[in-house]
């Protein structure tokens, strides 16, 4: 056995270069056609999309031009495209939808080229479509016939928001979830049943009702029994979110899942997938356990609740599709496998890789594998993570690992036990990484999630910082080199972190973080967030000292501690200014900073030079401020 260089940590090569993280491939989405015979997904390379066939015995085949762009652009996007029996739909430039055949062939556009399309949900007889469509700051649900003859027609538009529609087994009804302002998808939003009559072959559509949810409950993906005679859904109105079950002829709703574990998950994206009938008595869903998922099969009669075998190589599982002849589709990742299109026989047992998102030349014992920490702060609050120890074949570290502790986006979400490049990327080179799942997260129950209610900038905070200490006491990190590193919402923690806790941390990575929550809720364009302060900080004008305190901008001369800020110029969500205004308090002020501005980029980065430039500069900073100090 080759014996290890002793070396300080945060000073190793590593395997894994700036140029790996940039070339990796991206899947959104997997379907299997009406028959299953197809299985299409759509990938994303170098910020190019495809969508990509597979027929058992044939190769793989893209189907779409390499210049197509294929996005959902409802919101953040997801919702890209729906499966018919030998064709496929999807959003196209321009919010036009376009159909191809699944045989190849050129595409036909169907809808007019205005506003945003995602969700497009094909009828039973394959003639039609309902989908979401947003323009001009209007969300709808519009129907339009898939061969793309006669101009959509808006069916639905009477909540501020929809998402997740879904067609009856026999055309009898749609089902959606819509919600209104100021709620967020995972606060409070409704099932809505909406009835269909057909005259020949034409659908007609009735007044659409709300069969489920409001009440501050959130609900998630309807989805019909393939006999008709039901209607399942996730609603957190026990605590968490189960799995529930709706008799459409006597109205009676029964809860399937008794759990303290989720079936859902917040829907920042439209086409979000955690289950699937396979019968008319059962389901088979994703369960997710202290940020780890497993497959289960679930009898909606009798509630049995078993585990599906098969899988067990993976942590993270998303985007769930059933054949009719008994094979899931999802793409499946670990803390050490990079996300794979991945299918299981239901009648054999057998899962098989149908694509894998990276080249995975690095053996899983040159990689880090993330570890479920849970620690309590100074006041007994229990808070969670994934630990990530440092890691290399070559090399043994001297003293005690620096830590880079990684605050979520959201900030209502979960880091999950899936791949993450970055974790690689550092814990290779020697250093201990920390992804906090701080109080008002997802993923540990409905009274978790709310404590973020009117408390942004304060849990995320103190949760980070916790986090910290726990592992410096546990004898895993040195206490004196850490360094807080988030986007976003997690880029807003970054900032008010520095202010709060001066000295603390040794330096700061922030990523288009917010700096001003004023001008976050008065300049915003971003329809789908431009009310999601006022239940984190409150309502204007009243809340208006809770947001003075939240703002760092106002606070910046607490920052000492050195911190790079990194921002995309087309930035809808958090606007380049935001960056740009703590960036000049931080040079009025001295502080040691650097600041880079991505041409080109928006709300996270895309471009291959981008992600390359990114990782270099964060780590030469880390670097410098951190281990070379």
């Amino acid at each position: 056995m080759t014996q290890k260089e002793r070396r300080a940590f945060g000073t190793w090569s590593s395997p894994i270069s700036t140029r790996m993280l940039a070339a990796n491939n991206r899947f959104i989405d997997v379907m299997w056609s009406r028959d299953g015979k197809a299985l299409v997904w759509l990938e994303s390379r170098s910020g190019q999309t495809a969508l990509v066939t597979k027929t058992e015995g044939d190769s793989l085949r893209e189907i779409t031009e390499p210049d197509e762009s294929i996005r959902g652009k409802v919101g953040y996007g997801g919702g890209e495209f729906a499966v018919g029996q030998d064709f496929v739909i999807y959003a196209g430039k321009d919010g036009r939808l376009m159909r191809r055949s699944l045989n190849g062939g050129t595409a036909r556009t169907i809808t007019p080229g205005y506003g945003a399309a995602a969700s497009p949900a094909v009828s039973p007889d394959g003639g039609w479509a309902v989908y979401v469509h947003h323009y001009e700051n209007d969300d709808a649900l519009l129907l339009v016939d898939t061969a793309g003859k006669q101009l959509p027609r808006r069916v639905f538009g009477e909540t501020d928001f929809v998402m997740q529609p879904t067609w009856h087994p026999e055309g009898a009804y749609v089902a959606f979830i819509g919600w209104n302002f100021p709620a967020m998808p995972w606060d409070n939003t409704s099932v809505f049943l909406m009835p269909v009559t057909w005259d020949d072959g034409v659908p007609s559509f009735g007044a659409a009702m709300a069969a489920a949810g409001g009440n501050d409950t959130s609900c998630l993906q309807p989805q019909f029994s393939p006999d008709g005679t039901k209607l399942a859904y996730v609603s957190d109105e026990a605590g968490w979110w189960q799995l529930y079950v709706l008799e459409l002829a006597s109205g009676e709703i029964v809860r399937v899942t008794e759990d303290a574990a989720e079936y859902g998950q917040p829907p920042w994206v439209q086409g979000q997938r955690m289950f699937a009938w396979a019968d008319a008595q059962t389901i088979y869903a994703l369960r997710n356990e202290n940020a780890h998922n497993t497959l289960r099969r679930i009898d909606v009669n009798t509630g049995a609740n078993e585990v599906v075998g098969g899988l067990e190589a993976y942590a993270h599982l998303r985007q769930l599709s059933l054949s009719p002849n008994g094979k899931i589709a999802l793409l499946a990742s670990s803390s050490v496998i990079p996300e794979r299109v991945v299918t299981l026989d239901l009648n054999t047992g057998r899962a098989a890789i149908q694509r894998r998102s990276a080249t995975e030349n690095q053996t899983p014992d040159v990689l880090s594998r993330a570890q479920s920490v849970t620690w309590t702060d100074e006041e007994g609050g229990e808070v969670y993570g994934l630990y990530y120890p440092p890691t290399s074949t070559r090399f043994e570290g001297i003293g005690l690992p620096p830590l880079i502790v990684f605050v979520h986006g959201g900030p209502t979400s979960q880091v999950r036990a899936d791949y993450h490049p970055e974790a690689q990327f550092y814990t290779t080179r020697g250093y201990a990484m920390l992804y906090v799942n701080h109080r008002g997260g997802t993923g540990y129950g409905k009274a978790y999630k709310d404590m973020h209610r009117g408390a942004w900038g304060v849990w995320d905070v103190k949760d980070a910082a916790s986090g910290a200490v726990y592992l410096a006491a546990q004898g895993l990190v040195d206490p004196n080199k850490r360094v807080i590193y988030g986007g976003s919402a997690g880029g807003y923690t970054v900032l008010q972190a520095l202010v709060d806790m001066p000295g603390f941390w040794t330096a700061g990575v922030c990523m288009y973080g917010i700096s001003n929550q004023f001008t976050l809720v008065s300049d915003s364009e971003f329809k789908f967030e431009s009310q999601y302060s006022f239940t984190l900080l409150g309502n204007l004008p009243e809340a208006a000292a809770t947001y003075r305190d939240r703002s760092p901008l106002f606070h910046a001369e607490k920052i000492i501690d050195p911190v790079i800020l990194f921002q995309g110029d087309e930035d809808n969500v958090v606007p380049q200014a935001q960056s740009d205004a703590i960036v000049a308090a931080l040079k009025a002020r001295g502080v040691p900073y650097e600041y880079h501005i991505y041409a080109g980029e928006g709300h996270g980065w895309r471009k291959p030079d981008t992600i390359e430039q990114f990782y270099r500069t964060a780590l030469r900073f880390i670097e410098t401020y951190v281990i070379y100090r």
